[in-house]
Protein backbone atom coordinates (compact mmCIF):
# COMPACT_ATOMS: atom_id res chain seq x y z
CA UNK A 1 0.00 0.00 0.00
CA UNK A 2 1.27 3.48 -0.90
CA UNK A 3 1.68 5.97 1.94
CA UNK A 4 -1.12 8.58 1.98
CA UNK A 5 -0.38 12.09 0.82
CA UNK A 6 -0.75 15.20 2.97
CA UNK A 7 -2.64 18.20 1.61
CA UNK A 8 -3.82 21.61 2.86
CA UNK A 9 -6.91 21.69 5.05
CA UNK A 10 -10.17 22.04 3.15
CA UNK A 11 -13.04 24.06 4.55
CA UNK A 12 -15.91 24.05 2.04
CA UNK A 13 -19.32 25.51 2.75
CA UNK A 14 -21.47 22.68 4.11
CA UNK A 15 -24.82 24.23 3.22
CA UNK A 16 -26.51 25.36 0.03
CA UNK A 17 -27.02 29.14 0.13
CA UNK A 18 -29.94 30.32 2.30
CA UNK A 19 -31.39 26.91 3.28
CA UNK A 20 -29.99 24.42 5.83
CA UNK A 21 -29.71 20.84 4.68
CA UNK A 22 -32.25 19.33 7.08
CA UNK A 23 -34.82 21.93 6.04
CA UNK A 24 -34.00 21.33 2.38
CA UNK A 25 -34.61 17.60 2.75
CA UNK A 26 -37.93 18.14 4.52
CA UNK A 27 -38.97 20.62 1.85
CA UNK A 28 -38.01 18.29 -1.01
CA UNK A 29 -39.67 15.29 0.63
CA UNK A 30 -42.95 16.86 1.76
CA UNK A 31 -43.40 20.05 -0.25
CA UNK A 32 -45.79 20.64 -3.14
CA UNK A 33 -44.04 20.25 -6.51
CA UNK A 34 -44.98 22.47 -9.42
CA UNK A 35 -43.31 22.00 -12.80
CA UNK A 36 -42.00 25.24 -14.30
CA UNK A 37 -40.10 23.91 -17.33
CA UNK A 38 -37.89 21.23 -18.79
CA UNK A 39 -34.11 21.11 -19.18
CA UNK A 40 -34.09 20.15 -22.86
CA UNK A 41 -30.38 19.30 -23.08
CA UNK A 42 -30.72 16.46 -20.57
CA UNK A 43 -30.79 12.90 -21.91
CA UNK A 44 -33.59 11.82 -19.57
CA UNK A 45 -36.67 13.82 -18.63
CA UNK A 46 -35.37 16.51 -16.28
CA UNK A 47 -37.91 19.03 -15.00
CA UNK A 48 -37.18 22.37 -13.36
CA UNK A 49 -39.69 22.81 -10.53
CA UNK A 50 -40.62 24.88 -7.54
CA UNK A 51 -41.32 23.16 -4.24
CA UNK A 52 -43.18 24.79 -1.37
CA UNK A 53 -43.93 23.76 2.21
CA UNK A 54 -45.50 26.34 4.49
CA UNK A 55 -43.52 29.55 4.17
CA UNK A 56 -40.45 27.81 2.75
CA UNK A 57 -39.92 27.42 -0.99
CA UNK A 58 -37.05 26.57 -3.32
CA UNK A 59 -36.21 25.58 -6.87
CA UNK A 60 -35.45 21.95 -7.57
CA UNK A 61 -34.88 19.34 -10.27
CA UNK A 62 -37.35 16.48 -10.66
CA UNK A 63 -36.43 13.38 -12.69
CA UNK A 64 -39.40 11.01 -12.89
CA UNK A 65 -38.70 7.31 -13.41
CA UNK A 66 -41.13 7.24 -16.33
CA UNK A 67 -38.90 9.73 -18.18
CA UNK A 68 -35.77 7.59 -17.97
CA UNK A 69 -34.34 6.46 -21.29
CA UNK A 70 -33.68 2.69 -21.39
CA UNK A 71 -29.99 1.79 -21.24
CA UNK A 72 -28.33 -1.47 -22.27
CA UNK A 73 -26.10 -1.65 -19.19
CA UNK A 74 -28.39 -0.45 -16.37
CA UNK A 75 -31.74 -1.98 -15.38
CA UNK A 76 -34.77 0.04 -16.50
CA UNK A 77 -36.32 2.37 -13.95
CA UNK A 78 -33.35 2.44 -11.57
CA UNK A 79 -31.62 5.75 -12.34
CA UNK A 80 -33.56 7.87 -9.84
CA UNK A 81 -32.72 5.49 -7.00
CA UNK A 82 -29.05 5.61 -8.02
CA UNK A 83 -29.10 9.40 -7.74
CA UNK A 84 -30.43 9.08 -4.19
CA UNK A 85 -27.83 6.41 -3.39
CA UNK A 86 -25.10 8.84 -4.52
CA UNK A 87 -26.49 11.43 -2.11
CA UNK A 88 -26.42 8.88 0.72
CA UNK A 89 -22.76 8.08 0.06
CA UNK A 90 -22.00 11.80 -0.18
CA UNK A 91 -23.58 12.28 3.24
CA UNK A 92 -21.59 9.43 4.70
CA UNK A 93 -18.30 10.93 3.50
CA UNK A 94 -19.09 14.27 5.14
CA UNK A 95 -17.89 15.97 1.95
CA UNK A 96 -21.28 17.36 0.92
CA UNK A 97 -20.66 16.60 -2.75
CA UNK A 98 -24.25 15.87 -3.85
CA UNK A 99 -26.99 18.46 -3.21
CA UNK A 100 -29.92 17.35 -1.00
CA UNK A 101 -31.76 14.62 -2.90
CA UNK A 102 -34.85 12.52 -2.14
CA UNK A 103 -36.97 9.86 -3.82
CA UNK A 104 -40.68 10.75 -3.84
CA UNK A 105 -43.87 10.91 -5.85
CA UNK A 106 -44.49 13.87 -8.14
CA UNK A 107 -46.70 15.15 -10.97
CA UNK A 108 -45.34 12.44 -13.33
CA UNK A 109 -45.00 9.67 -10.78
CA UNK A 110 -42.14 8.65 -8.51
CA UNK A 111 -38.65 9.92 -9.15
CA UNK A 112 -35.76 11.80 -7.65
CA UNK A 113 -36.02 15.42 -6.52
CA UNK A 114 -32.85 17.44 -5.92
CA UNK A 115 -32.30 20.95 -4.65
CA UNK A 116 -31.42 23.37 -7.45
CA UNK A 117 -27.98 24.94 -7.02
CA UNK A 118 -27.12 28.38 -8.39
CA UNK A 119 -23.51 28.28 -9.56
CA UNK A 120 -20.66 30.75 -9.87
CA UNK A 121 -20.97 31.71 -13.52
CA UNK A 122 -17.55 33.36 -13.78
CA UNK A 123 -15.61 30.15 -13.17
CA UNK A 124 -14.03 28.47 -16.20
CA UNK A 125 -15.24 24.86 -16.00
CA UNK A 126 -12.49 23.52 -18.23
CA UNK A 127 -9.89 25.09 -15.98
CA UNK A 128 -11.64 23.74 -12.85
CA UNK A 129 -11.78 20.23 -14.32
CA UNK A 130 -8.01 20.26 -15.00
CA UNK A 131 -7.13 21.89 -11.67
CA UNK A 132 -5.61 20.39 -8.52
CA UNK A 133 -8.44 21.82 -6.43
CA UNK A 134 -8.73 19.61 -3.31
CA UNK A 135 -12.54 19.68 -3.53
CA UNK A 136 -12.35 18.33 -7.08
CA UNK A 137 -9.90 15.72 -5.81
CA UNK A 138 -12.49 14.63 -3.25
CA UNK A 139 -14.95 14.24 -6.10
CA UNK A 140 -12.50 12.00 -7.95
CA UNK A 141 -12.39 9.70 -4.91
CA UNK A 142 -16.16 9.83 -4.55
CA UNK A 143 -16.59 8.88 -8.22
CA UNK A 144 -14.25 5.91 -7.78
CA UNK A 145 -16.39 4.70 -4.88
CA UNK A 146 -19.74 5.02 -6.67
CA UNK A 147 -18.29 3.87 -10.02
CA UNK A 148 -19.48 6.96 -11.87
CA UNK A 149 -19.82 6.15 -15.58
CA UNK A 150 -20.42 9.75 -16.68
CA UNK A 151 -18.50 12.48 -14.82
CA UNK A 152 -18.58 15.32 -17.33
CA UNK A 153 -17.20 18.75 -16.59
CA UNK A 154 -20.70 20.18 -16.78
CA UNK A 155 -21.68 17.99 -13.83
CA UNK A 156 -19.49 20.12 -11.54
CA UNK A 157 -21.34 23.00 -9.89
CA UNK A 158 -18.94 25.55 -8.36
CA UNK A 159 -20.44 27.97 -5.82
CA UNK A 160 -19.41 31.55 -5.03
CA UNK A 161 -18.33 30.22 -1.60
CA UNK A 162 -15.72 28.02 -3.25
CA UNK A 163 -17.59 24.79 -2.63
CA UNK A 164 -18.05 22.43 -5.57
CA UNK A 165 -21.11 20.20 -5.95
CA UNK A 166 -21.48 17.26 -8.31
CA UNK A 167 -24.75 16.24 -9.99
CA UNK A 168 -26.18 13.70 -12.47
CA UNK A 169 -25.41 10.37 -10.80
CA UNK A 170 -27.97 8.17 -12.53
CA UNK A 171 -25.39 5.89 -14.16
CA UNK A 172 -23.43 4.91 -11.07
CA UNK A 173 -23.04 1.84 -8.84
CA UNK A 174 -22.75 -0.77 -11.57
CA UNK A 175 -21.24 -4.01 -10.31
CA UNK A 176 -18.92 -3.89 -13.36
CA UNK A 177 -16.03 -1.45 -13.63
CA UNK A 178 -17.44 1.54 -15.54
CA UNK A 179 -15.55 4.54 -14.13
CA UNK A 180 -15.56 7.19 -16.85
CA UNK A 181 -14.57 10.71 -15.87
CA UNK A 182 -12.72 13.87 -16.82
CA UNK A 183 -10.94 13.85 -13.44
CA UNK A 184 -7.92 11.64 -14.13
CA UNK A 185 -5.20 14.10 -13.06
CA UNK A 186 -4.59 12.13 -9.84
CA UNK A 187 -4.45 8.66 -11.41
CA UNK A 188 -1.84 6.55 -9.64
CA UNK A 189 -1.17 9.27 -7.06
CA UNK A 190 -1.31 8.42 -3.34
CA UNK A 191 -4.67 9.11 -1.75
CA UNK A 192 -4.81 12.08 0.62
CA UNK A 193 -4.76 11.19 4.32
CA UNK A 194 -8.21 12.65 4.68
CA UNK A 195 -9.53 10.38 1.91
CA UNK A 196 -8.03 7.28 3.54
CA UNK A 197 -9.80 8.09 6.81
CA UNK A 198 -13.11 8.70 5.00
CA UNK A 199 -12.77 5.47 3.02
CA UNK A 200 -12.10 3.47 6.18
CA UNK A 201 -15.29 4.85 7.68
CA UNK A 202 -17.23 4.11 4.48
CA UNK A 203 -16.02 0.51 4.49
CA UNK A 204 -17.39 -0.04 7.99
CA UNK A 205 -20.63 1.81 7.31
CA UNK A 206 -21.37 -0.14 4.13
CA UNK A 207 -20.49 -3.49 5.68
CA UNK A 208 -22.43 -3.19 8.92
CA UNK A 209 -23.80 0.33 9.36
CA UNK A 210 -26.70 2.52 8.36
CA UNK A 211 -25.24 3.35 4.95
CA UNK A 212 -25.20 -0.30 3.95
CA UNK A 213 -28.82 -0.71 5.04
CA UNK A 214 -29.87 2.37 3.08
CA UNK A 215 -27.98 1.34 -0.05
CA UNK A 216 -29.65 -2.08 0.02
CA UNK A 217 -32.98 -0.26 -0.18
CA UNK A 218 -31.88 1.59 -3.31
CA UNK A 219 -29.56 -0.82 -5.16
CA UNK A 220 -29.22 -4.54 -5.76
CA UNK A 221 -27.28 -6.60 -3.23
CA UNK A 222 -24.63 -7.28 -5.89
CA UNK A 223 -24.17 -3.53 -6.46
CA UNK A 224 -23.85 -2.81 -2.74
CA UNK A 225 -21.24 -5.54 -2.36
CA UNK A 226 -19.36 -4.19 -5.38
CA UNK A 227 -19.36 -0.72 -3.78
CA UNK A 228 -17.79 -2.18 -0.64
CA UNK A 229 -15.15 -3.95 -2.75
CA UNK A 230 -14.26 -0.70 -4.55
CA UNK A 231 -13.72 1.00 -1.21
CA UNK A 232 -11.62 -1.92 -0.01
CA UNK A 233 -9.54 -1.82 -3.21
CA UNK A 234 -8.83 1.89 -2.78
CA UNK A 235 -7.69 1.25 0.80
CA UNK A 236 -5.54 -1.71 -0.24
CA UNK A 237 -3.78 0.14 -3.09
CA UNK A 238 -3.65 3.53 -1.39
CA UNK A 239 -3.79 5.34 -4.74
CA UNK A 240 -6.28 6.95 -7.08
CA UNK A 241 -7.37 4.40 -9.71
CA UNK A 242 -6.10 4.21 -13.27
CA UNK A 243 -8.50 4.16 -16.23
CA UNK A 244 -9.85 0.73 -17.15
CA UNK A 245 -8.42 -0.89 -20.26
CA UNK A 246 -11.84 -2.31 -21.17
CA UNK A 247 -13.97 0.83 -20.91
CA UNK A 248 -13.69 4.36 -22.41
CA UNK A 249 -11.89 6.54 -19.89
CA UNK A 250 -13.57 9.88 -20.69
CA UNK A 251 -17.27 10.55 -21.34
CA UNK A 252 -18.46 12.28 -24.49
CA UNK A 253 -18.88 15.16 -24.66
CA UNK A 254 -16.40 15.79 -21.83
CA UNK A 255 -18.09 19.06 -20.82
Amino acid sequence: MTAPESEPAVKPSRQPPSIPEDEALALLRDGRLEVAGRLVEATNMTLYCSVKLGSRSAACVYKPVRGERPLWDFPDGTLAAREVAAFEVSQATGWNIVPPTVYRDGPFGPGMVQLWIDTEREIDLQRLVKSRNPLVRRMAVFDAVINNADRKGGHLLPLPTGHVYGVDHGVCFSAEDKLRTVLWQWRGKPLAREAVAVLAKLERDIESGSLGRRLRELLSLEEVEATWRRVRRLLDTGVHPYPSEGWPAIPWPPI
